[in-house]
Parts: C-alpha cells; sequence; structure tokens
C-alpha cells in the first residue's frame, strides 16, 4: 500500500503485470452483484471463513463486467485440492495437468483451482513445448501471470464487492482489446488451444485481437494437431455454441486455424450452394441459443459436415451403388475422417447418422412410411435438417411444405394427404413389375418394398420400425420359400394407423 501511495504522488502508474493488483470498487466496475451466482458466493464465503482466499475468477468476471450472467463460474483461491476437498460434502478431485476440483450443488457445478506458480521450466513438456502437466502452486499474483488473456486475469471477491486487476485487464476491456499475457510465441507454444480461444472470444465479444497477440498465430496453428483430439472437440464445441458460431467460423478461416479441424470445409465454403447451408445451420444455431433454447450437438455436425456426405453419395450412386447403402458408406467415410481430429462421442456420431439416414425417407410419403417416420426418436432434428436443405435450394421446398402440414395436421387430415400421395398426386412412386432374382424386401430400386411383409414363415431381422437395420443389404435367404395366396397387396393399400397421436414425440 505505502509503494501505491509513493507512486499516486509521484505520478507514476503501476506498469501491466505489477504484483501490486489494481482494485476497483464497485463504482468502477460496475458489478451487479445480483447476477453472481448464490453457490459462488457460498464456496467463496465457505473458504474465507475457512482462513483461506477466495475469489470468482476468470470467464465469470469478464461476464459480469459486461453486464452477462455467467453460465459457469470458476473460484481461484490459495487452499489446496485436498484442503477445498475436506470444506464440501460432494467435492471430487480430478485433473491429470493441473488438479482442480469440482464442487456440487444439486446439478450445479463450480470448478474451484488452487493458485498456480509460475515456475514452468521443470515441468513435463512434449517436443513442440507443450506443457504436459504442471501442479506448481503459487501466488495470486503469479496465478494472474499465468492466465491466457488480460480480460480473464481479474479477480471478484463477492464479500467486498472488489475487483483485482494485475494486467491492465478492465483497461482491454474498455478498449475492446484481446491481449495475451506474456509471450505470445511461448505461450501459444505451452498450450495451442490458446490460439482457438482468442479467435472465440473475439467472435463472440466483437473484440479486436491486439496485433502482437495475433501475428504468430497463421504460423503456429499447425501446433494445433498435438493437443489432444477431446480437448480440440470440447474447444470446437464451445465455439460453435458460444452464440457466434458463423463469425467464430469465418474468423477460424480468416486466421488459417480450421486446417485440421474441419479440413473439407474450406471446400464447402467456396460452394455457393454449401455456403448457403452452412450459414442457414449456423444461423439458425445462434437463434436458438441467443433464445435460450437448447441445441444439439449432433444436429449441428451433421449440418456441416452434410454436403461431404452429399458428394460422396452422389458419387457411390454414379459408380452403380443403390442409394441407400451408398448414403450409409459415405456417412461412415466422413465419421471415421473426422473422428481422428475431433475425437467426435459415440452418441454424437449416432445423432449425426439418424439425421442423415431420415433424409431420403422423407420422399417416400405413400402407404405407412409418413407414419413410421414421424414416431422416429430423432424425427425433430431430421425434419428440421431437411427444412434447411429446402431453405438453401438443395431439394424442392414442396417437400418441406407437405412434411410441415403433415406435421401439424390432425389424424384425418393425414389420412387424407397420404391417400392423395398413394392415389398418384404429388410425391407418389411409380411401382416397377418386379423382376427375378430381386432381393428379399427390395424393389428393384434397391430400396425397401412398402409392405413388410417379405414371405410367410421367412424369418427377417427388422428393426423397431419394421425396416431393415441396413436398408439395401443383402437379407439372409429363408430355409423354405412358401408361395403367396390371392392377389399381391397394392403399394398404399395399407394407410395409416387408427392411433397414431396428432403430436409425435420428439426431443
Amino acid at each position: 500500500m505505502i509503494k501505491k501511495f509513493i507512486r499516486k504522488i509521484l505520478g507514476v502508474k503501476d506498469a501491466p503485470g505489477s504484483n501490486e493488483p489494481e482494485i476497483l470498487g464497485p463504482e468502477q466496475h460496475g458489478i451487479d452483484p445480483k447476477l453472481v451466482s448464490s453457490n459462488a458466493v457460498r464456496v467463496t464465503s465457505s473458504l474465507q471463513e475457512a482462513g483461506f482466499e477466495a475469489f470468482v475468477v476468470g470467464g465469470a468476471v469478464r461476464d459480469l463486467l459486461l453486464g452477462i450472467k455467467p453460465k459457469d463460474f470458476d473460484i481461484a483461491t490459495n487452499a489446496t485440492p485436498e484442503q477445498v476437498k475436506k470444506l464440501f460434502r460432494r467435492a471430487f478431485i480430478i485433473g491429470r495437468r493441473f488438479q482442480i476440483v469440482h464442487v456440487m450443488f444439486g446439478q450445479d457445478l463450480l470448478e474451484v483451482t488452487t493458485f498456480r506458480g509460475t515456475a514452468t521450466d521443470h515441468a513435463p513438456k512434449d517436443e513442440h513445448g507443450r506443457v504436459l502437466r504442471d501442479n506448481t502452486f503459487g501466488s495470486q499474483a503469479e496465478d494472474a501471470e499465468r492466465r491466457d488473456f488480460t480480460i480473464n486475469a481479474m479477480y471478484y471477491n463477492p464479500a467486498t464487492q472488489q475487483v483485482l486487476d494485475y494486467h491492465g485487464g478492465m483497461r482491454d476491456m474498455r478498449a475492446k482489446l484481446l491481449r495475451i499475457i506474456g509471450q505470445p510465441e511461448a505461450r501459444y507454444r505451452e498450450d495451442p488451444v490458446r490460439m482457438l480461444r482468442v479467435v472465440r472470444f473475439a467472435a463472440k465479444l466483437k473484440f479486436e485481437i491486439e496485433p502482437t497477440t495475433a501475428a504468430p498465430i497463421a504460423v503456429m496453428a499447425p501446433l494445433i494437431n498435438n493437443v489432444p483430439a477431446a480437448r480440440v472437440f470440447d474447444e470446437m464445441l464451445k465455439l460453435l455454441m458460444s452464440g457466434s458460431a458463423l463469425a467464430c467460423l469465418l474468423q477460424l478461416r480468416k486466421a488459417g486455424l480450421h486446417h485440421g479441424l474441419l479440413p473439407l470445409l474450406d471446400v464447402v465454403l467456396e460452394q455457393p450452394l454449401g455456403f448457403r447451408f452452412v450459414t442457414l445451420a449456423l444461423e439458425a444455431t445462434d437463434k436458438r441459443i441467443a433464445s435460450g433454447k437448447t441445441v444439439s450437438p449432433g444436429f449441428l455436425f451433421a449440418s456441416l459436415l452434410w454436403h461431404q456426405v452429399l458428394e460422396k453419395w452422389n458419387a457411390y450412386q454414379a459408380a452403380g451403388e443403390f442409394p441407400i447403402p451408398a448414403l450409409h458408406l459415405s456417412a461412415d467415410e466422413v465419421l471415421e475422417s473426422q473422428t481422428e481430429k475431433l475425437a467426435l462421442q459415440r452418441k454424437i456420431g449416432s445423432d449425426m447418422r439418424d439425421i442423415w439416414a431420415m433424409q431420403p425417407r422423407f420422399e417416400r410419403r405413400n402407404g405407412k412410411n409418413p407414419y413410421k417416420l414421424l414416431e422416429h426418436v430423432r424425427f425433430r432434428a431430421g425434419y428440421d435438417f431437411l427444412l434447411l436443405r429446402c431453405s438453401s435450394g438443395e431439394i424442392d421446398r414442396e417437400l418441406g411444405d407437405w412434411w410441415t402440414a403433415f406435421y401439424e395436421a390432425d389424424e384425418f387430415a393425414r389420412a387424407e394427404m397420404v391417400s392423395a400421395i398413394s392415389s398418384g398426386g404429388a410425391g407418389a412412386k411409380r411401382k416397377r413389375p418386379p423382376r427375378r432374382g430381386i432381393r428379399v424386401g427390395e424393389d428393384d430400386t434397391g430400396e425397401q418394398s412398402d409392405d413388410d411383409g417379405g414371405f410367410e414363415g421367412e424369418e427377417v431381422h427388422a428393426d423397431a420400425e419394421g425396416e431393415y437395420d441396413n436398408p439395401g443389404d443383402d437379407m439372409p435367404a429363408p430355409a423354405a420359400k412358401r408361395r403367396r395366396r390371392g392377389p399381391r397387396r397394392k403399394r398404399g393399400d395399407e394407410g395409416g394407423p387408427a392411433d397414431v397421436p396428432s403430436t409425435p414425440t420428439v426431443d
């Protein structure tokens, strides 16, 4: 305090990065205490009552200064992970590179970290300089120096309502500037994910990247390839679900960071149809996030990678493959290539497959097909995906309009719509005569026939919807075929089930 008083008398300002922080009161920072999570206050007060220092830190302080209620609250303290764990009933120590504590209050999770030290010289690193493990603890000043950007290196004490600023973060906030702490090349080499983070913050906050901070990114971008795929996926998910997905994606391309993440996306964005499709998908995602609605990661990645699937799908069909098997082969290829880079979770990959596999089924609107598709657990996602394809000009808008009307109609209106299709209206399929050697359960186009039967006494492996697990694949031959008796049913004679609900069960 004496040093600060002398500096004030002499008119000397503290240099950014000083061990003495600039202390900002409520009238200077303007944080609304009502925006602070009650559980965050509970954690900091419990630690302070136990004799430790504790502050809300990082992105939560940044959002509070912008007047935004943070989604997550991180706490920084001088207590060790073991000391933190003893104070809370539901607390778990996690982390290999740096140990942190997760404190749970119901479904609310708060991350508590011990102040990190600056001594990283002896920390294990890979051949490119990336820090692999670092459990060195230190002071608050050292912890501030270890943080990535100045706007993320401020500490807020809910008890005193003071903000501690070590690196001029408040000045950069007011100037809308993103500045890395320390030497940019060294900080990016320590953790290449920081290059993705600076792009995300710039796009989301509409801040400019300080020139010295931005300069090394284009040259050091290949270091992203050395980061574990799971970390890259988490960062990409944050980027795409930030509420500024389109701006983030364009900023990635501008910085040259998209190579290796979505390597074929560049080709898609250079095609008018692909660019429009991706733009519409990301704009829809941003609108849902802005209105507080949930967003499916599976739908998001299915949209980004669709035109890669579409290109391969068309190529397989041109080579003579039936449409449905061709679609499955295309999906397998694309997912396999992207999983290596992004470590797509199995659940997300499964959702993507479902969305893609539903697209050709939307074209089959006669008989029981529309009703079965309506009951699909992923119908709403597949339907929204269909509307994106219509809006981008990939397919005729009439198909999307028909499904919108069918989705919103009651039971009787749906029956009339299906009847009109089955009797030769728009969208009806012309039935061709069967040929010798046709595979069981398929018509001569390689698609499943509308009657779900096959031959009497035949054992067919089917899913819950009565369709084969892999439509178009060869089915096992029956032990003994029995000749049909009576006339074969015509396509479309089945009609819709009487107990179909007017509103489907969707996500």
